[in-house]
């Protein structure tokens, strides 16, 4: 069991259902109207012609044409085809997204063993194997979309700085926002959680804020006092079990709670704050490409005038918070099997009763961020509206819209920088477009504590249930405009 197997095991699916989709959709639908063509120029060596409806960047088309060369020569002398531009055809460049899928599988599992090392490697396997399986990368694994290739650059640029090959990482992030503007925001994370690695794990990384000063004005350098290995003393004390506690101490205890979850990400802030300064020149050594990378990304946006290439007037960036709430939703059912079993409803009701008065007001302010982000912030984008062969306009007009009462209803820091990360990658984009959560998602899933390898099988299963029933509608449920001439399919 380990890679080959992962790798295996996904072709078993990629082969014979990439062969029945073009069997039966052997012409570009939807968005491949656009990037199949403009590939098929790159084929033919026309670098500067481009279609002005492409919103992302060329690395998708760039990547293809090496996948293509190195097709050629094999296809050359079994003779299947004569001229490099015929083997650019649509069968081909979809295939690219199949090999993708693939290598995104034996990353998955590469991140998930150096994650969690002491993982067996059966469980290591079966978990790859699930999330191939989740149903907007496993859709899109069949198309000439840009997902596929974005999400395993991510993955391949997240994984090498795991592996602290910092520079190489930082060259992936650049091809990653090649493919993908947006991916500068994963960039950024994925260099943050390097950061974090390195000044957290460093011995200095323990030492508190008052320590580190007190060693400054001692000895002119910061040198810790002694190691601090999580809580203080006053901290640790516990109330005695034998003392049957009211009202007043339930309330200590909550607000004793909240201070120490609010004092730990304090504290791990002023640690990395401290720490990063101390080792400032080996982060300015190690991260410097990654700037590099935000500076050019930077003039690209000031040259170009907007984030996007194309359809510029469709794509502004709006303050759609509401993709937060849109996002936990998606994300919740996906990992449903994970958190909504009997004996955590009841570990996360009576977590939720022990400290009561805190959570209350916690989830007082949580509903009514939802109440605010959903009906001040829910953005109605032109082409969710006009458009029924996204499931999302579904969603939208039988549920979010179609219902007032819903429409109004590891490390802390790392945890942060995953909370604002999503929230910069998601909030500023208007149309609801579910793939766009792809990859939080799996940074979400491959960071998840589950071990129980059963709840991973029945998510399996979930995805196996979901993914047939929206290739079934994709492939068999067709249907016609009157406005427009051919044939229209479901799809994400």
């Amino acid at each position: 069991m380990g890679r080959i197997t992962v790798a295996v095991m996904v072709s078993l699916w990629v082969i014979p259902i990439s062969i029945i989709v073009n069997r039966i959709v052997p012409h570009p639908y939807m968005d491949e109207i656009f990037h199949i063509p403009q590939a098929q120029e790159y084929c033919r060596g026309n670098f500067r012609i481009w279609d002005p409806m492409i919103t992302t960047p060329p690395g998708l088309y760039h990547l293809s044409l090496a996948y293509v060369a190195s097709l050629f020569p094999g296809m050359y002398c079994v003779k299947s085809v004569s001229p490099f531009s015929h083997v650019c055809s649509t069968a081909i460049l979809r295939s690219f997204n199949g090999v993708l899928a693939v290598i995104c599988s034996i990353l998955v599992y590469e991140i998930i063993t150096h994650l969690r090392p002491a993982l067996d490697k059966r469980k290591a396997t079966l978990y790859a194997v699930v999330l191939a399986l989740y149903p907007l990368h496993w859709f899109f694994t069949f198309l000439y979309y840009t997902d596929v290739a974005s999400l395993t650059v991510v993955l391949a640029m997240y994984l090498a700085c795991l592996k602290k090959n910092y520079l190489f990482s930082a060259l992936l992030g650049a091809l990653s926002v090649v493919v993908r503007q947006t991916n500068i925001i994963w960039m950024l994370f994925v260099a943050c959680t390097g950061v974090i690695d390195i000044a957290l794990v460093h011995p200095r990384g323990n030492m508190k804020a008052d320590d580190f000063h007190e060693s400054i004005r001692n000895s002119g350098s910061p040198t810790p006092k002694k190691s601090i290995t999580g809580e203080s003393k006053l901290r640790k004390r516990k109330f005695s079990t034998g003392v049957k506690t009211d009202y007043h101490s339930t309330l200590i205890i909550s607000v004793s709670s909240t201070a120490r979850m609010s004092s730990g990400l304090v504290e791990e802030f002023q640690n990395l704050l401290l720490t990063s300064w101390y080792l400032k020149w080996e982060l300015l050594s190690s991260f410097c490409p990654f700037f590099l990378v935000l500076v050019a990304f930077g003039a690209f946006v000031h040259w170009n005038g907007s984030v996007v290439l194309g359809a510029k007037e469709a794509h502004v960036v709006s303050p759609h918070f509401a993709q937060i709430m849109y996002f936990s939703l998606i994300a919740s059912l996906a990992m449903a099997p994970w958190h909504f079993s009997l004996g955590q409803a009841s570990d996360m009701f009576w977590s939720f009763w022990e400290n009561r008065p805190f959570s209350f007001f916690q989830g007082i302010m949580a509903l009514a961020a939802v109440f605010l982000s959903v009906h001040f912030f829910s953005i109605a984008h032109p082409y969710l509206l006009a458009d029924n062969r996204h499931y999302p306009f579904y969603l939208w007009r039988k549920v979010i819209n179609g219902h007032w009462s819903m429409n109004k209803a590891q490390r802390k820091i790392w945890v942060l920088a995953y909370f604002l990360a999503s929230a910069a990658a998601l909030v500023p984009a208007p149309l609801i477009e579910f793939r766009y959560y792809t990859i939080p998602f799996f940074l979400l899933v491959l960071h998840s504590p589950t071990d129980d390898a059963g709840s991973w099988l029945l998510m399996g299963i979930v995805y196996l249930a979901v993914n047939a029933f929206t290739m079934a509608m994709f492939l068999c449920r067709p249907f016609h405009w009157q406005h427009e001439p051919g044939i229209q399919r479901f799809i994400w």
